[in-house]
């Protein structure tokens, strides 16, 4: 991949699109005559290569209102099978990717010594049959030729730009350059499931793969299939159902047997679906894009940590940040650590105009008590006294390093208004001769980007006290059989006593329900727990005075014991009604006057007492637009109480464990609302889910936490905020109250223009969190930026950060998603890909060939990710996603910060067959673990000889391949074959092998907050129905209701190649709705 400046542009990839096809209305003369009907192809020849399977052809969704695509045949018809001529060269196919040399790789052959066997199938989800209105990224329909962007897209390339490279492409004609206004939604083809699907707990059903007309399990190197098309070249018509294999001549027209040219739209029966009893053997052919080629995060993650590996980041720099995913060293010195805040661009344009013709978010993401590196310098506490810290007495904006001194230093000018203030008599300082104070450096507020201050009496409404936990725990009987209370019992006395403990001073308090509320007294002169049941619940009440919440060491064998015999005392409890709303009543009365924490542990609807909820979830209204009103709130009965809950600073996590519908939209306000988080274990297994669920409540109960918390954001003027994004409530609109945060707790921003910015002064920001502390202190930490401001909109591209802007918009999509249909959200987030690049291209590219689609460096990624959002549970189109994991899902993308939503959007895949010496084995300095080079999240790449570790979001899945040698398996496995490989443990197997203890090691250091409850799902290749499962986390294949990388790629660039056209008549403009 060639990436250089082009001119004073930013930095870009170039993909270069070579051999345009015709316009469309010269591909239409060429269609036949109407009414003249082409006879149906022969039968495919056998091939001449024993065992090889022949590619099959898919005929569009009965249905399908696109333009020039073959009706799908009647019923009973046998239709022929196109017959594809293989090239003389493959694909690769697993393993790294291979070293193509020094110059820029063309995709019309690969050299001799670089081909590989065939790319494996990849297990695909089924999806069920659905008009095609309904499908991911439909919209309506357009009049181009499908075929005519097939051979474009097969002449894509990366080389120089075009003043370097030479290429040039063929001008386009009068025809081709008429405008149109009309977007491209390309749409993934939906496969019905068999009847013979057998389901996963949570997801749709696996296909018999035989009977979808693919390899069988039994045949080596193949996945179990699941209706998906047959991995390798192929080409995606945009605003079409399915893909349209080419032919390896590149034509846009296929090919019958009898040689008669056959347009892309016309009526065909080879267009139709083989026999699925009798597929044709699958020949490869020579692939078009080589996805090994197009942008990586592996690639860019990888640059970018050697970037910073050699020194540290200089906060004074106020711009090339090191990435979220980067382990890096940051020095305060006036600007805050990229940690606590991360804007979406570091060069901020001057005025609104500027801003719209980038089509760039301008936005922040908030981490406020995001943990530093060990190696960094904690933040300083500051403490002005009884008087509190200095502000603006305008704007009240803080003392910070960016306000100037003026009057021999009696005043001083504030960086938001230019208002100028006196200086308390008691902080007078002299100048020196740049009109610094001499001070400076000895006072971390004007020298530090991030400080902490001591609160005053003016912001203590109450008096403090440490963090008081309440744990609630749901014992009716379906909780008590899935083993959901012996794990919660098990995982509480870890969260308490394992590990880091709980913060000094913090208090501990234990509620058990069904029908009614059990409350129990922990006072450490008992020699047990005293159970004080309250069977009213409709005026429910704490019954105990004191010895409710109380120090956990003081109690620890009162509360152990009452932990270790919860699950007999239920065990025979046949009450299936929990009282959800009663318990949260009981528990804001209990902390109103201390605040707190309420971890409540849920496994059914609570269908009886306060807040009771009705069974709603109707699956007609899935993947439709009335598929939004499941995700309103039921009753407002917890949205009320969370508000309630949030006067008293007390912030609510809420696990749940569904087996059923729990209807998760009304149940997570009390997480949303307050702070909180919200967990989900679908069909909780105790022996395969234990593990994470431990692990989730340790790092819950003990990372950093602060309580009553009120965040506020200050800009310079010019400058507003326009919205808060992220699990929050806010009063009136610039205080955001937080009842509880912690450290991973992040919130976006978005800004707007009531104004210019001056281009000459930089852009200030201001975040101010007050809050209390775990042990009980009452603080104010504040984060400080100062970022240029600019008139070029290259400055933009160059400086922006498509980390941040994903995670900004991810948000964004999902506040939207409540209130409008997902197929518009779908629609509106490639529409916003599309519009960055082209304006990239109109701005900052506007010479180079019309064939080569611009990438700028640092938004490269961006459409990946678009992909990766669009296929998440929480937007993707399909049925098949229950309506409590798309809410799950959505709220995951409120409460994700950057680094987490990278680990969302992106699995992190790592080869475990062909380790170094050094990979696996942590450094004797610095602990850490050597990783192997990442690989693509593509099944294509998986090696069948080899095995892959997949971490995503804390989860591992370690796929091994169905060759893998025994050797291998031995020693990484204590089996003596693959079929002898426990999967059920959900755990590898502690060996005293060197491989065994390196797979260990590379574990850990992928996951370290899970290191201690180590959960790892083994998964074999065409042996285990989890593979569907792993395979739906490779983004860049064709899965979850959407397309793959490349044909995505494709798509955007023939929407930017229509966007960039000179304009011809105006055409009426459609509306998403």
């Amino acid at each position: 991949m060639t990436i250089e400046p082009i001119g004073q542009r930013p930095r870009s990839t170039n993909l270069i699109m070579n051999n345009l096809p015709p316009t469309h209305y010269q591909q239409q003369q060429q269609h036949y005559p109407q009414g003249m009907q082409r006879p149906p192809p022969p039968p495919p020849p056998p091939s001449s290569t024993p065992g090889a399977q022949q590619r099959p052809q898919y005929p569009m969704q009965q249905g399908a209102q696109r333009p020039m695509m073959p009706p799908p045949p009647p019923p009973g018809s046998q239709p022929p099978v196109q017959n594809w001529q293989p090239p003389a060269n493959g694909m690769p196919q697993h393993g790294l990717p291979s070293q193509q040399g020094a110059a820029a790789p063309q995709y019309r052959s690969i050299p001799q010594q670089h081909q590989q066997p065939q790319p494996m199938l990849p297990p695909q989800q089924p999806q069920p049959m659905l008009p095609p209105q309904q499908s991911g990224l439909s919209a309506p329909p357009i009049q181009q030729n499908m075929a005519a962007l097939s051979q474009q897209m097969g002449g894509m390339s990366i080389a120089q730009p075009p003043s370097q490279s030479g290429v040039q492409s063929p001008p386009l004609t009068s025809q081709s350059q008429s405008h149109r206004t009309r977007r491209i939604y390309p749409t993934a083809n939906p496969v019905s499931p068999s009847p013979q699907s057998s389901s996963v707990q949570g997801y749709p059903p696996v296909s018999n793969p035989q009977a979808q007309g693919y390899p069988s399990t039994s045949m080596p190197g193949y996945p179990p299939q699941t209706g998906a098309p047959i991995s390798g070249p192929q080409t995606f018509v945009p605003g079409a159902q399915v893909p349209v294999p080419m032919p390896s001549g590149g034509s846009p027209y296929a090919q019958s047997p009898g040689g008669a040219s056959v347009a892309a739209g016309t009526s065909a029966p080879a267009m139709s679906r083989p026999p699925m009893a009798q597929p044709a053997p699958y020949e490869p052919q020579k692939p078009r894009i080589d996805p090994n080629q197009m942008p990586s995060p592996n690639t860019v993650h990888i640059h970018d940590q050697e970037t910073h590996a050699s020194q540290p980041y200089s906060t004074a720099l106020k711009t090339n940040v090191p990435l979220a995913c980067t382990k890096f060293t940051a020095i305060d010195e006036g600007n805050s650590n990229p940690r606590f805040v991360r804007l979406t661009m570091y060069n901020i344009p001057n005025s609104e105009e500027l801003l719209k013709a980038s089509y760039l978010p301008l936005g922040m993401v908030v981490q406020p008590l995001a943990d530093l590196d060990p190696a960094e310098e904690p933040v300083k506490l500051i403490d002005f006294g009884e008087e509190g810290p200095i502000r603006c007495l305008r704007c009240k904006t803080y003392i910070n390093p960016h306000m100037s001194f003026i009057n021999g230093g009696k005043n001083f000018v504030c960086n938001m208004c230019s208002h100028e203030n006196p200086v308390p008599d008691d902080y007078f300082c002299n100048l020196d001769m740049v009109g610094r104070r001499l001070d400076r450096e000895m006072r971390p507020e004007l020298s530090k980007g991030t400080v902490e201050f001591v609160a005053n009496k003016d912001f203590i409404t109450r008096e403090p006290v440490p963090t008081s936990f309440v744990f609630a725990i749901d014992v009716t009987w379906g909780a008590v059989q899935s083993g959901m209370v012996a794990q919660a019992a098990a995982a509480i006395k870890d969260s308490i006593y394992g590990g880091l403990g709980l913060p000094p001073g913090a208090k501990v308090g234990i509620i058990t329900f069904d029908r009614s509320a059990h409350f129990y007294s922990l006072l450490p002169s008992l020699d047990q727990a005293q159970m004080m049941v309250v069977p009213d619940i409709q005026d429910v009440f704490v019954p105990i005075n004191d010895g409710f919440v109380v120090d956990p060491y003081e109690s620890q064998s009162v509360i152990e014991g009452l932990l270790d015999a919860l699950p007999t005392m239920f065990a025979n409890n046949r009450t299936a009604e929990p009282v959800l709303g009663a318990v949260v009543q009981a528990t804001h009365d209990a902390l109103r006057s201390r605040g707190g924490k309420l971890v409540v542990f849920q496994s059914a609807l609570p269908t009886f007492g306060p807040g009771s909820l009705k069974q709603r979830d109707d699956v007609k209204l899935h993947n439709t637009d009335k598929e939004r009103t499941l995700f309103e709130p039921q009753v407002s009965f917890y949205h009320d109480w969370a508000v309630k809950l949030v006067e008293e600073g007390i912030c609510c996590s809420l696990y749940m464990f569904p087996s059923t519908y729990m209807d998760a939209a009304t149940l997570s306000q009390l997480s949303t609302v307050t702070g909180g988080e919200l967990y989900m274990y679908p069909r909780f297994d105790g022996s395969s889910d234990g593990k994470r669920f431990a692990a989730d409540l340790r790092a819950d109960v003990q990372r950093t936490y602060g309580g009553s918390g009120v965040l506020r954001i200050r800009t310079s003027d010019g400058l507003r905020v326009e919205d808060h994004y992220g699990n929050l409530y806010m009063r009136n609109h610039v205080d955001v109250e937080l009842a509880g945060v912690t450290s991973d707790s992040a919130i976006g921003v978005s800004f707007q223009y009531d104004g210019k910015l001056d281009e000459k002064q930089d852009v200030y920001f201001q975040a101010a969190l007050l809050y209390t502390t775990s042990d009980g202190q009452r603080r104010i930490r504040v984060h400080n930026l100062a970022i240029p401001c600019t008139t070029l909109i290259g400055n933009m591209f160059r400086h922006s950060e498509v980390d941040t802007s994903m995670n900004l918009i991810s948000k964004m999509a999902v506040a939207e998603a409540l209130t409008a249909p997902l197929k518009g959200v779908r629609e509106r987030l490639t529409d916003r890909c599309v519009q960055v690049l082209t304006a990239y291209r109109r701005n900052c590219a506007s010479g180079s060939s019309p064939g080569q689609l611009i990438l700028p460096e640092q938004y490269k990624l961006s459409p990946l990710y678009t992909l990766a959002l669009l296929k998440s549970p929480a937007i993707r189109g399909g049925a098949d996603v229950p309506i409590d994991q798309r809410i799950y899902h959505m709220c995951l993308l409120r409460q994700f910060s950057v680094r987490q939503s990278l680990d969302y959007f992106y699995p992190r895949v790592v080869p475990l067959h062909i380790l170094a010496d050094h990979e696996g084995v942590a450094n004797e300095e610095t602990g850490e673990v050597a990783l192997p080079g990442f690989v693509r999240a593509s099944y294509t790449v998986l090696d069948p000889t080899g095995a892959y570790l997949l971490s995503s979001c804390g989860a591992l899945t370690l796929w091994v391949g169905r060759q893998a040698s025994p050797e291998f398996v031995q020693e990484a496995f204590g089996a003596s074959s693959i079929d002898q490989i426990d999967v059920t443990t959900m755990s590898l197997q502690q060996l005293d092998t060197s491989l065994n203890q390196k797979i260990h090691a590379i574990a850990k250091q992928l996951v370290p907050a899970r290191a201690d409850f180590m959960s790892l799902q083994i998964v074999r290749q065409g042996m285990d129905q989890a593979e569907v499962l792993f395979a739906s986390k490779l983004v860049e294949d064709r899965n979850n209701d959407n397309m793959t990388y490349v044909d995505f790629v494709c798509a955007v660039h023939r929407q930017i190649q229509v966007e960039v056209r000179p304009k011809g008549p105006v055409e009426p403009k459609w509306s998403y709705n």
